[in-house]
């Protein structure tokens, strides 16, 4: 168990010096960076600057460093609570969250529909209010992306989308810290999703310019990303000097790729449209096929669970996957949020170069 740092101070006698050299190293070095997040929602990449996005990624870096490969302890959330409601069934994102939370010191709740009252005897703005008043934060898996708008508005405490309909932005975040971690840097890579013009999608489109990647989407008629999101990753990709393309065209997505993606063409909720998916996106299966248009360092993402019918197993379980990893990442990256979100902790590493 920790000393309180101030009862520490009072027992033994240090410099200021050395005061300020024991902060840092229990709290981290001053940021290299003007960014500061903590009180802040995260409903979707689009609200974060580039300068944000790197910022979150360097801290996910340095948490994953001091605590994993360091073994360090570092209760950051000690004291703190965080409530997680799920509409939806969760692997990655319920086990990241409520893991990671508790590893650094802090106490997750987890809670489903079954749980709590939420939508049926209480209403969503009133279970926002009871939780703002018992914790510290709020991650919400829910169908509608509407519903998190609603709950920013009645919270008091920073609000985290676990998922919806809209946006997955814990997943891309992860994504970005896989790559970081194989390439060495993003900016100038190319990104090309084949599938569906889903919530993970947006989430891509809302950031991948700003970090200097390219982006080249293919979906089948009917199945396209939202139109409002499209434009403003057009306007993202004027702005950021980057370049984009959307076809219907898998091979032609393919083509000079670095990264390929792709995610399940069916989502929860959406298994009545079973059969009329499986028949649309004939010809949308990632294979070693699809690879050879991509460029020779390139590799290969899923957010799971994977079907095999959106890639084969040559490809999901070959070197050049990096699912696992990415499934891993996805703990270091909403640790990097919450201690973003509550706390005032500054990354030791140096920053990373993007």
């Amino acid at each position: 168990m920790l000393l309180n740092m101030r009862k520490f101070f009072s027992i033994v006698k240090l410099t200021g010096n050395s005061k300020q050299l024991l902060r840092q190293f229990w709290c981290g070095s001053p940021a290299q960076m003007n960014v500061h997040l903590k009180g802040r929602d995260l409903l979707t990449l689009q609200n974060y600057t580039a300068d944000e996005l790197k910022f979150l990624l360097w801290m996910a870096t340095d948490l994953k460093q001091r605590i994993k490969h360091k073994g360090e302890y570092l209760p950051l959330m000690q004291g703190k609570s965080l409530a997680m409601i799920f509409e939806k069934r969760s692997t990655r994102t319920r086990l990241s969250a409520e893991t990671g939370f508790a590893l650094l010191g802090g106490h997750p709740s987890f809670l489903t529909t079954q749980d709590i009252h939420l939508g049926t005897n209480e209403s969503l703005t009133d279970t926002t209010r009871v939780l703002s008043s018992m914790t510290n934060a709020i991650l919400a898996r829910v169908y509608k992306h509407n519903d998190l708008e609603l709950m920013t508005k009645e919270a008091t405490i920073p609000i985290i989308n676990g998922l919806s309909d809209l946006h997955h932005p814990l997943q891309i975040l992860a994504d970005y810290l896989t790559l970081q971690e194989h390439y060495g840097g993003l900016n100038g890579l190319t990104i090309t999703w084949i599938g569906d013009g889903n919530n993970v999608l947006h989430s891509i489109m809302m950031s991948a310019a700003k970090l200097g990647m390219h982006l080249r989407v293919a979906t089948p008629k009917g199945f396209e990303p939202d139109l409002r999101i499209t434009k403003i990753t057009e306007q993202y990709s004027e702005e950021y000097g980057t370049k984009l393309l959307l076809t219907t065209d898998p091979l032609e997505a393919a083509d000079g790729a670095n990264v390929l993606v792709t995610d399940t063409w069916i989502s929860m909720g959406q298994e009545e449209e079973k059969k009329e998916r499986v028949k649309a996106f004939q010809g949308y299966q990632i294979t070693m096929q699809t690879v050879r248009s991509a460029a020779s360092n390139w590799t290969f993402l899923h957010c799971l669970p994977r079907k095999p019918e959106e890639v084969d197993d040559e490809v999901f379980y070959s070197p050049q996957s990096l699912v696992f990893q990415e499934a891993e990442n996805r703990k270091w990256t909403i640790m990097a949020v919450m201690v973003s979100l509550l706390t005032d902790y500054s990354p030791q590493l140096q920053k990373p170069t993007f």
